[in-house]
């Protein structure tokens, strides 16, 4: 069994007068959350347990950010990819965007994770998930929140409908 990891970045701070959205960093409540996310990423009964994964990043300094805080240098990552093609801010993505990219590096033997944004991450588990969590409430995704979902193989990763495994979500 392999599984696809679904996690949406860390509480950033609001942009200040001219910056573009995509260079947002993590905000200090954003780096807590990444190290509450980051134990699980080691514990290998946590989330550890579902990798090693390819990683899609996307290419927000918010992404990036709480990839490398949570999750780079753990168990949990075999390799990481940046993506500009997830980032939302430029253009709406879509869970089909989503997947098609994920589907790109899809190698159909190791595990897949994304770290993306809301609304992307929210309404692809919904599209995907045979039962959504109740951590998905509200139209919103938990900040540094990692869903996990069971791919049976083999084959690429599709539509789904996948089962959810396990939720990680930090406290608020």
């Amino acid at each position: 069994m392999r599984y696809l990891t679904v996690i949406r970045h860390a509480k950033a701070v609001p942009a200040a007068p001219g910056q573009a959205d995509e260079d947002r960093p993590l905000a200090p409540r954003g780096r807590r959350q990444c190290a509450w996310l980051r134990e699980r990423a080691l514990d290998p009964e946590g989330l550890g347990a579902y990798g090693p994964a390819r990683v899609l990043v996307s290419a927000a300094r918010r992404t990036r950010e709480t990839y490398g805080a949570a999750l780079e240098f753990t168990p949990f990552v075999a390799q990481a990819v940046v993506e500009r093609a997830i980032y939302n801010g430029r253009r709406e993505v879509s869970a089909a965007d989503l997947l098609d990219v994920l589907r790109a590096i899809d190698d159909e033997t190791t595990s897949l994770a994304v770290v993306g944004h809301n609304p992307t991450v929210f309404e692809f588990v919904i599209a995907v998930a045979t039962h959504p969590p109740a951590a998905l409430r509200d139209d919103r995704y938990p900040l540094a929140g990692a869903i996990v979902l069971a791919v049976p193989g083999p084959g690429p990763v599709t539509g789904g409908p996948y089962d959810v495994v396990a939720v990680f979500a930090p406290p608020a």
